[in-house]
């Protein structure tokens, strides 16, 4: 047994899940299925449906946070939060008070410190669920996208994100991708992923979206996201599509923001659509919906979340969907601004949600809820129509009968050498050469031996090793450079470049870490001061792709689309010849000084 130290849940035997869920099972009277798991015929979860009072019902319908890293001995700071925000103590207080369908982990509530802490705070979770009265399995979800956006960190396996698997274009890549990161899942005991984005990034000024998108080309994007749904599902995780009806074209971020989306109908089925389609083709688990509002589609100024004409006349009717919808969360302001937040999720509801993810307060939006049927506002007849989704997808995920995790499970999968190895390969084939004056690279350790590695360091995605300058100094030396870091960050001072410069003088090349270069960042000072040295300057766009119209004077420009490890490191193999430059635009660069005009179009890259 792993011992994680006070508060770990210890993971139970197989009598004892026997023993929890053989009330479960038996009313059920499972039956064998062809997938993962033995899946009941429709009236048998509807007569578990008809024994839970509409307590249980309302709670069901809810997919809520909670801080701390045990589901009952979390630290006091956590305590504490909890109390502060839900009126709670622990995740196990949580499930009595609120009987709530679903968790979310995040790194920042400390619930993904270690994969065996993540498996025995799954486990908890489950235990202090099914010991309730008609207690049911928990549906525990996270946001495991990749790339920038991560929440369960190493030692698990990290892949490159979105617009990397994008420049690979490999649909066998993102089916690994998902199965593999599926897998890990799994064996933590989450087996919901808010995963793949499925947004088409058509606007290089989107705030929130950029490179957790696969790009701008609707079709490639819809092989990518059926792809990533594939693999995912296979490892017995559910697979959510986001943001419906699409978030690709904003410059707003829907945390801060109400984003108008102006697409015409007609462009709105050739761009947007087109990826969610391809999903739903794939048998997607679950899609998630946007705090955007896009007048072609709704005219009433609600936000798509509340939106019965999209979710139910669109999504449901039109798209033929029936799996689960899941709200984006609620505590983001573009679902607050036009109603308070007792009325955004019944709303949600009227409109054809399913789950009602993290509200700013539970305890409002529950009774919220409750008191809306109690009221006839909502009848029991529209929640049992939700819960009979929840509880399909809870079953084909085999929670109903093998809720638990085990710590030899965590052992054999979870960051294990091979799942490693394949995170490597897929990021050799993502990195983009977009310039190579006088073929610089590959760059020689013969010629040019020592390097200096310089610019921005922003926070790296969860569970990284970081910083950038770090990594990409460390990849280069294991290489057989001899290279120095130093971090000139995202907005250089004078001083910090006076600095890159003096370094410049001892190295044979420089290489930069940009990151959203702009026409006015200082980042362009920095690369100009460096090039002005004549020493060859190398730079790496860690983020975006776009900071290549911003320089157009370097020896040698890459992206990676992202500052996570493995795609450092991919980077560093592909600067130093080991690998060559497979990756090709999935996004158009527009020029500098004329946005209108295209630089570099999708599909452009280079190789040796």
């Amino acid at each position: 047994m792993h011992d994680v130290g006070t508060g770990s849940t210890p993971t139970p035997s197989r009598r004892t899940v026997l023993a929890t869920t053989a009330g479960l099972t038996a009313a059920l009277a499972l039956t064998p299925g062809t997938g993962h798991a033995a899946v009941p015929a429709d009236d048998r979860l509807r007569t578990l449906i008809s024994r839970m009072t509409l307590e249980e019902k309302v709670g069901q319908l809810f997919v809520m946070r909670v801080y701390g890293h045990s589901a009952t001995e979390p630290d006091q700071a956590d305590i504490d939060a909890n109390l502060a925000e839900i009126g709670v103590r622990t995740a196990a207080e949580l499930i009595a008070k609120y009987r709530v369908g679903g968790i979310i982990y995040f790194t920042w509530a400390h619930n993904t410190r270690t994969p065996h802490q993540i498996a025995d705070l799954s486990n908890g979770i489950q235990k202090a669920s099914l010991a309730q009265p008609r207690g049911l399995p928990v549906l525990i979800a996270t946001d495991q996208e990749h790339g920038i956006v991560a929440r369960v960190g190493k030692p698990a396996t990290l892949f490159p994100g979105a617009m990397a698997i994008g420049a690979g274009g490999s649909r066998s890549d993102a089916r690994t991708l998902g199965r593999i990161a599926g897998a890990e899942l799994h064996a933590l005991g989450i087996r919901q992923d808010y995963s793949p984005d499925a947004d088409v990034n058509v606007n290089p000024a989107n705030p929130v979206i950029g490179v957790r998108s696969f790009g701008a080309d609707p079709d490639a994007v819809g092989g990518l996201v059926a792809a990533e749904v594939k693999g995912y599902q296979s490892s017995g995780v559910a697979a959510t599509a986001k943001h419906f009806p699409g978030h690709g074209d904003t410059a707003v971020d829907s945390h801060f923001g109400f984003p108008v989306i102006t697409h015409s109908r007609e462009l709105w089925e050739k761009l947007d659509a087109v990826p969610f389609r391809a999903a739903i083709r794939a048998g997607i688990d679950a899609i998630m919906t946007a705090h955007i509002m896009v007048p072609a589609l709704d005219d009433s100024g609600d936000p798509a979340t509340l939106s019965h004409p999209i979710l139910t006349g669109i999504l449901r009717e039109e798209l033929g969907y029936d799996g689960v919808v899941v709200t984006d969360s609620l505590g983001m302001e573009g679902v607050r601004q036009k109603y308070g937040d007792d009325r955004v999720p019944v709303l949600a509801l009227k409109a054809g949600v399913d789950q009602l993810l993290n509200p700013p307060s539970l305890d409002v939006a529950w009774n919220a809820v409750l008191k809306a049927v109690q009221g006839g506002e909502l009848t029991e007849a529209r929640l049992d129509e939700s819960l009979l989704r929840v509880l399909r997808l809870k079953a084909k995920l085999g929670l109903l009968d093998r809720p638990y995790v085990t710590d030899s499970g965590v052992d054999r999968t979870v960051g294990v050498p091979e799942h490693l190895r394949a995170a490597d390969r897929v990021a050799d084939r993502t990195t983009t050469l977009l310039v190579n004056q006088q073929g610089l690279l590959p760059l020689s350790r013969r010629t040019h031996p020592r390097l200096l590695v310089v610019g921005a360091d922003p926070a790296s995605p969860s569970g990284t090793d970081g910083p950038p300058t770090a990594v990409l100094a460390n990849a280069f030396t294991g290489l057989g450079f001899t290279a120095t870091a130093l971090s000139t960050g995202t907005a250089p001072s004078s001083a910090a470049i006076d600095n890159a410069v003096a370094a410049a003088g001892n190295a044979d090349a420089v290489v930069v870490a940009t990151y959203n270069v702009t026409a006015t960042s200082s980042q362009r000072t920095l690369v100009n001061r460096l090039i002005a040295t004549g020493k060859p300057v190398i730079t790496i766009a860690v983020r975006n792709p776009y900071d290549v119209a911003q320089l157009p004077d370097v020896g040698a420009c890459l992206a990676t689309y992202s500052w996570t490890d493995v795609e450092l490191r991919a980077a560093a193999r592909v600067v130093a010849g080991r690998v060559k430059p497979h990756g090709r635009l999935p996004v158009p660069v527009q020029r500098a000084d004329d946005p209108a005009q295209v630089l570099y179009p999708i599909g452009y890259g280079m190789s040796y």
